[in-house]
């Protein structure tokens, strides 16, 4: 999806009168050669994908390392026993976000958003919402094209790969799609929407990518979780009035400079942080010498 900027999308919200979601929605029309139906079904078909990992996520699953797997449940069984600590909503919403990096690790069905490392993020806080609130399928797409159009100018101003740009890259650009997204819900402007993905994403800039074993399981399940409460500390925050002091395209594109300064230690290559700590050098044996 071609889109070079925030900017651009502003000004050209300001120029035709459109919304946020509407600017993104035409434009996948217009790089995919689709209708405007066939831009809308295949994003209602990606949410439906969203709630349908979610809906068969059971917790029994592990992954091959056995690092990963029943703490979505877990989460879940203390919410229903439990008074949480954050209330209900961010009790579901770590729920979801550990389900869908568990199934992932767990090699089950997920939307990578925007990558497979990341795919618990904006589930995480659309699908208790949806459920909570019972808001309409239809608003729930406009909010994805939201995200999806945040996510593209990442994706060309900077990155949203681990391997190019640390885990800022992944986990930070899902978190600032998911602040969008949530301040559209809410009916915010686009100036609110920009400040929420430039507080999101600047908050977690600098973050690493170090996987233990080379595998996309830890930290990186509960680094969804932290993107998840993160987006929706920064909705709250831009739909309070408060504004990122640095535009949002700046703050992307130091994301990127960022990224691009990282040590290849800590950009998805497992030589640096967690992986090499005694437990993350352990389990890369552990694994070396059991392959199967």
């Amino acid at each position: 999806m071609a889109l070079d900027s925030m900017q651009e999308i502003f000004d050209r919200m300001h120029s035709s009168g459109k919304p946020f979601w509407q600017i993104v929605l035409e434009t996948d029309m217009e790089e995919r050669e689709v209708s405007r139906a066939d831009s809308w079904e295949r994003m209602r078909y990606t949410w439906r994908k969203m709630v349908e990992a979610s809906d068969s996520y059971t917790g029994e699953r592990r992954s091959h390392s056995g690092l990963v797997g029943g703490d979505g449940k877990r989460m879940r069984d203390y919410l229903a026993t439990k008074d949480t600590v954050g209330g209900a909503f961010f009790a579901e919403m770590i729920a979801e976000a550990l389900a869908m990096g568990e199934s992932n690790a767990c090699m089950r069905r997920i939307v990578a958003a925007p990558t497979a490392g990341a795919c618990g993020v904006m589930p995480a806080v659309l699908i208790p919402l949806y459920r909570r609130e019972h808001i309409p399928e239809d608003d729930i797409l406009r909010a994805l094209y939201v995200a999806s159009g945040i996510g593209a100018v990442v994706a060309y101003k900077a990155s949203i790969s681990g391997a190019s740009g640390g885990c800022q890259a992944e986990i930070g650009t899902a978190s600032a799609m998911a602040a969008g997204a949530l301040v559209e819900l809410r009916g915010g402007t686009a100036e609110q929407i920009g400040h929420a993905a430039a507080m999101a994403l600047k908050n977690l800039l600098g973050l690493i990518c170090d996987p233990v074993a080379g595998l996309v399981e830890v930290p990186c399940v509960k680094r969804n979780v932290i993107g998840a409460a993160n987006a929706v500390c920064a909705a709250d925050m831009a739909l309070a009035g408060i504004v990122s002091r640095v535009p949002v395209d700046q703050v992307i594109e130091a994301m990127g400079d960022v990224g691009r300064r990282l040590p290849i230690e800590f950009r998805e290559t497992a030589l640096g942080g967690l992986a090499v700590t005694p437990f993350g050098r352990q389990i890369k044996e552990k694994l070396r010498e059991n392959p199967e």
